[in-house]
């Protein structure tokens, strides 16, 4: 079965041996960042550094003349990832025999958040995720879609994975988070994940919601969970939201949401494809479930099928959100299991190999390893040998 690994530029750039160490694991391919969110990231092989702290999001190559004039446009990367440090580090693992894909993580920034509050999501109280772009707002979208097919399609990739192509929430998954201590279950995240900027405002509108009285009913939701009442109370999943707002205004919201997600991943896409020469694989990270939030932001399997050339799904600690999927899935389109192979961030590479023939029992059609530059020596052991059976 084929499988890629992800890679950041800064484990391979520096790094004679990293692209020979990465191919030596036995994957086809690597899913290259060529647009990335702030992180601070370990490189325990590498020559020059053990840490490597990206400040904020970046582009991690020179951008082009479509962003001139405009308010909205990626930052350059620092010190961290100077250059053309994608194009380098391509380069080199290509070299190195691998197919080379992009990753782009396009609906989270935290930077542009702090330089554009007014671009942000903003809950029912007010306070704004910086993290978290709202994809409603048109100038967002239009530099999202701007962004995806740009950092897409550098030259010599094959294909590229789009990350964050949809809704962020509350969950940020970076600096010193401290939003745990609430139990939140999936309605509270869910409540918590509304936008109320004045486009969502509008949005609401558009669909018969008063949004001042859709503000306050979130919040009397929202209110016994900081009083410690267990999360959904019995009722998980979409049942809770419903009972948190009703049946007809959780519904209202969702079709907002939806709306707005489905039609930025299809111009997002749609851009890309026009940006790429024929034969160039589009592939997006993504949830079946079609109101959940973050990094696999929710999408309808059959439609986000009928768009893209498949998905890449998490599948670390099980491999059943692969099932919807399966489920639509036409002859040609890639279901990727994606499996986190670093033991201290909660991945079991030991078990690789059992976990991967499950998934394929379950529709899995390649695999994704994340992550080549994070993982320990002894993780990367254990990769090879789970893909050395096969």
């Amino acid at each position: 079965m084929k499988a890629s690994a992800f890679v950041y530029p800064w484990d391979v750039n520096g790094d004679p041996d990293a692209a020979r160490r990465i191919a030596a694991l036995g994957v086809e391919q690597v899913t290259l960042a060529s647009a990335y969110h702030s992180t601070r990231a370990l490189t325990p092989r590498h020559p020059r550094h053990r840490i490597v702290t990206a400040e904020h999001a970046a582009v991690l190559y020179p951008t082009d003349e479509r962003w001139a004039g405009r308010e909205l446009r990626p930052y350059a990367a620092g010190a961290w990832a100077p250059g053309d440090a994608y194009g380098e580090a391509a380069a080199a693992l290509a070299d190195a025999g691998l197919d080379v894909h992009t990753w782009v993580v396009l609906a989270h920034n935290s930077r542009l958040g702090a330089d554009h509050p007014d671009t942000s999501v903003v809950n029912a109280y007010g306070d704004h995720y910086p993290w978290a772009p709202c994809i409603a707002q048109p100038a967002t979208r239009a530099y999202l879609v701007d962004l995806a097919a740009e950092a897409a399609v550098r030259p010599g990739a094959r294909g590229t994975e789009l990350e964050s192509l949809g809704w962020y929430g509350l969950t940020h998954l970076h600096a010193h988070d401290k939003t745990g201590a609430v139990a939140l279950g999936d309605a509270g995240q869910y409540l918590m994940a509304l936008c109320f900027c004045a486009s969502c405002r509008a949005g609401y509108g558009g669909q018969g919601l008063d949004p001042d009285e859709l503000a306050t009913a979130v919040r009397a939701a929202l209110e016994p969970l900081w009083r410690g009442a267990p999360s959904d109370e019995g009722d998980a999943g979409w049942a809770g939201v419903e009972k948190a707002l009703g049946e007809e205004k959780a519904a209202l919201t969702r079709a907002w949401r939806e709306e707005t997600a489905r039609t930025l991943q299809e111009a997002a896409i749609t851009a890309v494809r026009a940006a790429a020469a024929e034969g160039f694989q589009v592939l997006l990270h993504a949830d079946p479930v079609s109101y959940h939030v973050g990094a696999n932001p929710g999408v309808d399997p059959a439609h986000i099928l009928s768009l893209a050339d498949g998905v890449v799904v998490p599948c670390t600690g099980g491999a059943g959100l692969l099932t919807p999927f399966a489920e639509q899935r036409r002859a040609d389109a890639v279901l990727a299991a994606n499996f986190v192979v670093v033991s201290g961030m909660g991945g079991s590479p030991g078990t690789l190999a059992v976990d991967a023939e499950r998934a394929v029992g379950l529709g899995a059609t390649e695999l994704r390893l994340y992550h080549a530059g994070l993982a320990s020596d002894g993780d990367l052991g254990l990769v090879r040998e789970a893909l050395a059976r096969g």
